[in-house]
């Protein structure tokens, strides 16, 4: 009887040692991927600004300088993909999986964001705990229809050609992302309070602030 006491006690003990462990090991594992995000948008802010073909040259959208024909001559970073709306994009990871996501796809992603045009500070982090069936937990995501009026208009069109687990990363001028008034209403929209008072501190700023946003988008799951 003493015996199977202590085998208990140790085997709880164990349990104990091992549910720690894997507390510190996603700590570590966050700690990594918020530094691997930081220093990705350091890179990006420390960048060499890429004039645009002769006839494009456009200058980010700021409040304080609205009609004007001067300002802060809008950045076109090279390993980008430039579209008509004046979205950039890169893929970090192309998706594997067959499915792809077009207008009318019901979408589950994972997202993070930063203003990369204001000290590249972030209001959304990515990398939420997924679980190991990825069963129910899609709530934790953000889930909307592609198309959806709701949803920024970058978001919409970022989407659109990504096959399922593939990351990309996008670079947002403000006539693309949000309205002047705030996130609300809009979506994607930040879970925390903190990262809601960073985006809308940025968007309500009626002086000479660059409003460029930064996303990294994975798409996680097509439900339809």
């Amino acid at each position: 009887m003493a015996s199977t006491i202590v085998a208990l006690s140790g085997n709880a003990r164990v349990s104990t040692i091992d549910k720690s462990r894997d507390g510190i090991q996603r700590q570590c594992l966050t700690s990594r991927r918020r530094l691997v995000m930081e220093s990705s948008v350091l890179s990006l802010l420390l960048v060499q600004e890429t004039p645009a073909a002769a006839g494009q040259v456009r200058m980010e959208q700021m409040p304080a300088l609205k009609d004007k024909n001067y300002g802060k001559t809008r950045t076109v970073y090279p390993d980008f993909t430039l579209t008509d709306s004046g979205l950039q994009y890169k893929d970090l990871v192309f998706g594997k999986q067959a499915d792809i996501a077009t207008v009318g796809s019901k979408v589950v992603v994972d997202w993070s964001g930063v203003t990369l045009g204001y000290y590249g500070r972030i209001f959304e982090a990515r990398n939420k705990a997924k679980g190991g069936s990825f069963t129910g937990d899609e709530k934790e995501f953000f889930r909307f229809t592609v198309g959806d009026d709701k949803v920024i208009p970058a978001f919409n069109e970022a989407v659109q050609g990504m096959h399922v687990g593939g990351i990309r990363r996008i670079i947002v001028p403000p006539e693309i992302g949000y309205p002047e008034t705030g996130y609300s209403g809009y979506y994607p929209e930040p879970g925390s309070f903190a990262g809601k008072r960073s985006l809308d501190f940025v968007l309500q700023n009626r002086g000479m602030m660059d409003k460029t946003l930064l996303f990294d988008i994975e798409l996680l799951k097509i439900l339809m």
